[in-house]
């Protein structure tokens, strides 16, 4: 089987998985399948592997803690009037790229999704900063595991078909 035939059989049968799996048994934990889709992406993103898992789940949740912040200080700016949450963001982001230089977290599009996506739990749930860490680095660590998951399976697919 072709390498993006084996994918597309990989992920679309770990998506059933994962969907059920954020939905039903996990969903206690406030983890979302659209964060746990972020990860997955950013595992390909990130070239895959043993490296793009690591540094999706190390990136990622460098850019949560750094997001979580940002929404903090923003809280803090009150002063700045409609300018605190954008003047936040802007320091938030320039902490994620100054990050790069630690190798551990040198991928910087990882950081940025993870960000974007505690930024997005809080504002789509309403949750403080800190009540939305946990949920959201759950997703990512288990988003990133479906993504190499897929890579295996989908290896495993190509090799078969290969072996004949």
């Amino acid at each position: 089987m072709s390498v993006l035939i084996a994918l597309a059989v990989s992920i679309g049968g770990l998506a059933i998985a994962a969907t059920w799996l954020f939905v039903v048994p996990l969903a206690f934990l406030g983890v979302q399948i659209w964060q746990g889709f972020v990860a997955w992406a950013s595992f390909y993103h990130s070239g895959g592997k043993t490296a793009g898992l690591k540094n999706t789940v190390v990136c990622m949740t460098y850019g949560v803690i750094v997001g979580a912040l940002s929404i903090l200080l923003a809280g803090q700016l009150g002063m700045l009037g409609a300018f605190a949450a954008p003047v936040a963001v802007g320091i938030g982001a320039a902490v994620l790229v100054l990050g790069a230089h630690v190798g551990l977290l040198a991928t910087i599009p990882a950081s940025v999704y993870g960000f974007a996506c505690v930024a997005g739990l809080i504002l789509l749930k309403g949750l403080t900063p800190i009540d939305a860490l946990v949920p959201t680095i759950a997703s990512v660590v288990l988003g990133a595991i479906f993504g190499w998951a897929s890579e295996y399976v989908g290896g495993l697919l190509t090799k078969k078909e290969t072996a004949k």
